[in-house]
Parts: structure tokens; sequence; C-alpha cells
């Protein structure tokens, strides 16, 4: 007799994204192999101490990795792609309900950092996944079966892929809705150069940390003096 697939949605599901990855999946491998933690150091110059929470900057690469692996270079295209993939969902760390990041956040991200600093970054990101011999050539990612090791071949596969990632840049800016111009990024970058040295000795630019007695830091206070 021949079978035909009724669909009706659910409206409740009792599952997860750890029951529906399965264990060999190459993104569930390369969140293990991968320690991205460096990051957070290598860009807390870039945030301040108030406000709105940002994407966190392990997402934010770990979302152009994806981009760059599987050869998408506009920030649209690749939040839609991550939010539509559910191991890419468990490699970013969002579950099945919980929205993606904006595709806007991500131009601005890369524009916050700079192209050089991000540049440099997602080159050594680039690395980690080559010297963990997941990545065998530009733009490709691969099965859940680790590369052999080759010292020769890892060497040029390096050198490609780094050179690389300046091109897909170039294009991820070019296709973004949030373009900026050099001359813009200049000045960005210069006003961050001058907040810095402007604001170093202000007390909340305080690299040492003041520790109450329930082991609370204490934040300075500041006060408004009239004339």
């Amino acid at each position: 007799m021949q079978g035909r697939k009724h669909f009706s949605p659910q409206l409740f599901y009792q599952t997860s994204l750890e029951l529906l990855v399965p264990q060999d999946n190459f993104y569930r491998i390369l969140q293990k192999e991968l320690n991205l933690h460096f990051l957070y150091k290598a860009t807390s110059a870039f945030y301040g101490k108030e406000g709105q929470e940002s994407i966190d900057p392990v997402v934010f690469f770990k979302i152009l990795l994806v981009g760059y692996l599987n050869n998408i270079n506009s920030d649209r295209a690749l939040l839609c792609y991550c939010a539509d993939s559910l191991s890419i969902r468990l490699f970013l760390g969002y579950d099945l309900d919980e929205e993606l990041p904006w595709h806007s956040t991500i131009s601005r991200t890369r524009q916050l950092y700079g192209e050089e600093v991000f540049l440099n970054l997602f080159q050594e990101v680039l690395k980690m996944c080559i010297h963990k011999g997941m990545v065998r050539g530009k733009r490709q990612c691969v099965d859940s079966a680790f590369i052999k090791a080759n010292a020769s071949m890892d060497s040029l596969v390096e050198k490609e892929i780094i050179a690389d990632a300046k091109t897909y840049t170039e294009e991820l800016n070019t296709h973004s809705d949030y373009q900026v111009t050099p001359q813009k990024q200049k000045e960005v970058e210069q006003h961050h150069v001058w907040k810095q040295e402007a604001y170093k000795d202000m007390p909340g630019s305080r690299k040492t940390l003041q520790i109450d007695e329930d082991g609370e830091e204490i934040r300075p206070k500041f006060f408004l003096l009239s004339d």
C-alpha cells in the first residue's frame, strides 16, 4: 500500500537541541574543540560598565565563523541560515525558542571593533580551526571526521585561509546594510584613541578593584558640583 505522510504541527513538544543534534555532528564537535574564551579579554576595551548588554563576543565570532565556512557573505542571509539550523543553534548556545541577534547587530559589532582588530581576531579563530583539523580549505567545512595531520599541508592551508579572511571581511562590508566609509572608520578609531587618553585618569577607568567585606566591588561615586 502506498504511504502518504500527513503533517499536523503540534502546539507543544517534549524535546531538546541536545536530543535532536547527532553526537557526531560537525558543529557539536567544533563546539567541544574550540575554546574562544580569550575573546572576552581581547574585546573588553570596546565595552563600558553600564547600559544594555551587547551580543556575546564569542557568539559574534562563532556566527562569522559559520558564515565563512559556508561562504555566506551577507549578514542578513547568515542570520537566517543560523536560525534555521538546529546544530548551529546548539553551537551558538541559542535554544529552540530563542531569537538570534539582528543582522544589524553583527554589522555594527564589526564596526565597533574596527577592521584591523576584527580581522586579527577572526584570523586567530580560523587558525584554531585549522590546528584542530576541522578545516581543510577556504570557505569549506568538513564532516565530523578529523583531518589527518600533515604539517606542510596545514601550513599551506593556513596561509590560504588567513589571506582569504580579509577578502571575506571586505565582502561582508560590501553587502552590509550599514556600510561605513574608510574615512568614517578612521574617525571612529581616532575617537577610541582620544577617549582612552582623555579618560585614563578618571575613577571609572581604574584597573584595580576595591572589594567590600561582602566580596562585592566598590564602585566609584560621582558628585554633581554646582557653581
